[in-house]
């Protein structure tokens, strides 16, 4: 039997803990899954581990694209299941959010723990709160989103007293645009905090387009340093606008994953493999009549598929009908571009075809000096072939891991046909 934790990848995500009733005892997000849940089993630990460890019988994961992926899946698990062991979420502690104050009539940017439904706009969590409080303070100097630092209570129908005005230093340096003095309309102060809200939700090319735009009309108005201000305003947020980039996520986006994880580690079991196939690429070759010849590539890391990463091949170096020398081919060129670049190889290659498109595939690898693992699946009777192995592998049609293989093949497949479609069209074009 394998260790309970060998399954997982090092990948960052999202761990549940599960008891021997199946249901989750803890909910946790790390880097690195792998070596987190390693932490776990290490027998000199003296804290909550040691009690929960014994009773842990499984252990699920979710692979997000980045620690704030993970950071909100986390949160909604926790609020959804209420596990034994996790304090976070359960006692009103929580990564803060950035605020935009839009219920107030003079708006402006904080950090709070709690969100409430009081109008304002809100943003995050964020998991990392130093990261934060810098990217405001950067916000403030470069006076890109110029609102008031001040925490006075004052509105349009109930204005600040004058001797608090007439102490605050921000206001005498002119840092702020003084709303609480009638320097700025309303009107446009507001404009301000709706271009901040564009910030954070990450619209930058309707903040840009508003950037300029008033640019344009501070320039017809002979405002010269406004138009200058507002064109370093440009400049800067695009520096720094990934730092801010986050995704909403429905609970469809988090249990999906979970069943994705499970295929996974089903397929690491299936086939043997030393590892999870995290991150696997899958191979297919189209063509007419030995015309057109084309090789798709696609990509799924914790289970799904990877659009970023899919590759496609016109096959040049191969005449007439033959799959397997398209195939090695395929393959060839894209783990040598991979190898040149000292790019990280995939845990699992997967080619559509049968002992034939194998033995292609992982005589370019050889060639290549690379040795990851590769294995076919053929259509007709959904037999996996694997180097090595003398017959063919047959799986459970209802085996998570084989409706994987087949989900990446049938996505190549597609992939590939599309590739080969479009470039029909264009050979029948005058």
């Amino acid at each position: 039997m394998q260790p309970l934790r060998s399954h997982l990848p090092h990948a960052c995500g999202v761990y549940l803990m599960r008891d021997a009733a199946s249901s989750i005892i803890y909910i946790g997000k790390a880097k690195d899954l792998a070596r987190r849940v390693a932490q776990y089993f290490n027998p000199s630990r003296q804290d909550k581990a040691s009690v929960m460890v014994p009773l842990i019988r499984r252990i699920d994961y979710i692979a997000c694209a980045s620690e704030r992926e993970a950071l909100l899946v986390e949160r909604r698990l926790i609020g959804r299941h209420q596990p034994f062991f996790n304090s976070m979420w359960k006692d009103n502690k929580s990564y803060p959010w950035v605020k935009i104050t839009l219920n107030e009539d003079f708006p402006r940017i904080i950090l709070t723990r709690r969100r409430l439904d009081d109008g304002g706009a809100y943003f995050g969590p964020y998991p990392k709160v130093a990261v934060v409080k810098s990217l405001l303070r950067t916000l403030w100097r470069s006076r890109i989103f110029r609102l008031r630092p001040c925490r006075w209570e004052f509105s349009a129908s109930k204005p600040l007293d004058q001797r608090k005005i007439r102490s605050c230093l921000y206001y005498h340096t002119g840092e702020c645009p003084g709303p609480c003095s009638g320097k700025i309309s309303m009107q446009e102060y507001r404009r301000i905090a709706e271009n901040a809200v564009l910030f954070f939700r990450g619209e930058y090319r309707k903040l840009k387009a508003r950037f300029e735009r008033e640019m344009r009309d501070a320039s017809r108005r002979m405002r010269f340093e406004d138009a200058a201000a507002l064109r370093d305003s440009i400049s800067a947020l695009f520096e720094m606008g990934e730092r801010v980039r986050y995704r909403a996520l429905t609970m469809e986006d988090i249990t999906e994953p979970v069943s994705s994880s499970r295929a996974v580690t089903d397929l690491q079991e299936a086939l043997g493999l030393a590892k999870p196939p995290h991150h696997i690429e899958g191979f297919d070759v189209s063509h007419f009549q030995g015309r057109q010849t084309v090789a798709s590539m696609v990509c799924f890391t914790g289970g799904a598929p990877n659009r970023d990463h899919y590759r496609r091949f016109r096959i040049r170096g191969t005449a007439g009908i033959d799959d397997c020398k398209s195939m090695g081919e395929a393959v060839g060129r894209r783990y040598r571009r991979l190898r040149d670049s000292g790019e990280a190889l995939p845990d699992l290659v997967l080619v559509d075809g049968g002992r034939g498109q194998l033995s292609s595939a992982a005589e370019a690898l050889r060639e290549l000096g690379l040795k990851p693992p590769v294995a076919a699946l053929a259509k007709r009777l959904e037999e996996v072939f694997l180097e090595g192995r003398p017959g063919p592998l047959l799986l459970d049609r209802a085996r998570p891991g084989l409706r994987l293989l087949q989900a990446l093949r049938d996505e190549a497949h597609r992939f590939g046909l599309a590739y080969h479609t479009l470039l029909r069209r264009k050979s029948l074009l005058p």
